[in-house]
């Protein structure tokens, strides 16, 4: 059952005054509670058969933050909702639930990660799947699930517990579980990641996820191998396309490669983004790391949007497409 949240309408105003989105505040009751939700209505978008991208937040992160309503210590992203605006995509943010940090997590796949949620995330998602459908005007075969860092590993959950009802995964810095609560992925689907080398919260070789700030977050495999896993599945050769993106600043000491694995976009691919000396971050072309947070989260590369690289890679795929 959907309810308004306070009924919260919120009006965005673009950097360009001739878009605009319009913000709401919902939430969804289920057996662990009431779930809160932003959902991302650019204007001039269709009443119906609306592509979806579900954002899930990082590991004491938020819905506001996805969609730039709130910021991470004084850094604010917006690339998603300008994305939206420009491509008149739905977006639809919701709220983890606090683990034993009190911090907001999901319950993604990791049995060793002591301060995850416990909730029953992947029933919520499941759940606000069809209330988007049903209610927003959601388009079911375009429906993509994209999540940064604990987000991320929410999402190659949902990628193994939900591929049947999504049209791809997106990944940002974040690993397959090395011990795992979920069975092994057996629906192929897209995958998109990308993760940076210098990443020292989610080891780009695996390992103990976390830092001094981030503790009793278990274990990953590497960022190779947790694409790997999905490339398999899929029956996708081992040898990938790849591009070296052209280096736009100077004083950017990070770089972009794409690596592709199948050639059609409207089939099953997966794509992987490796940023050579990137942080556990998001790329941008406009926006910036403030010093304080490249000295937790490292380097954001400027070659790629993170965002554009996964919508670019999503616009092609249906539920229902050739396999």
């Amino acid at each position: 059952m959907k309810e308004w949240a306070a009924g919260m309408a919120l009006a965005w105003a673009a950097m360009d005054a001739a878009q605009a989105s319009t913000i709401v505040d919902y939430a969804l009751l289920r057996p662990e509670g009431r779930r809160h939700y932003l959902v991302v209505e650019p204007d001039r978008l269709a009443r119906d058969n609306r592509p979806t991208v579900i954002l899930l937040h990082g590991h004491g992160a938020s819905a506001a933050f996805m969609v730039g309503l709130a910021s991470f210590g004084t850094y604010r992203s917006q690339d998603w909702i300008r994305l939206a605006e420009r491509e008149r995509v739905m977006l639809i943010a919701p709220d983890g639930i606090k683990g034993s940090d009190g911090k907001q997590a999901w319950n993604d796949c990791r049995l060793d990660a002591a301060s995850n949620a416990t909730s029953d995330d992947v029933g919520f998602i499941a759940a606000l799947i069809d209330t988007a459908v049903n209610e927003l005007g959601a388009d079911p075969e375009r429906i993509y699930v994209y999540g940064s860092s604990n987000g991320g590993g929410m999402a190659y959950r949902l990628g193994i517990e939900l591929a049947p009802r999504l049209a791809a995964i997106g990944v940002q810095s974040a690993l397959m579980a090395m011990q795992t609560r979920c069975r092994a992925p057996a629906h192929p689907i897209s995958v998109f990641a990308s993760h940076g080398t210098a990443d020292e919260i989610a080891p780009y070789n695996g390992g103990r996820v976390g830092h001094w700030l981030l503790r009793d977050r278990g274990s990953g495999i590497s960022a190779e191998e947790s694409v790997a896993v999905w490339r398999r599945l899929a029956g996708l050769p081992e040898t990938p396309l790849s591009f070296r993106m052209p280096h736009l600043q100077s004083s950017d000491p990070t770089s972009a490669t794409r690596y592709v694995w199948g050639n059609d976009p409207a089939r099953v691919q997966i794509q992987f983004m490796r940023i050579d000396g990137g942080g556990h971050t998001a790329s941008s072309k406009v926006e910036e790391l403030p010093w304080i947070l490249r000295k937790i989260v490292g380097n954001m590369n400027h070659d790629v949007d993170t965002a554009e690289e996964a919508w670019n890679f999503f616009k092609d795929k249906r539920v229902n497409g050739p396999r």
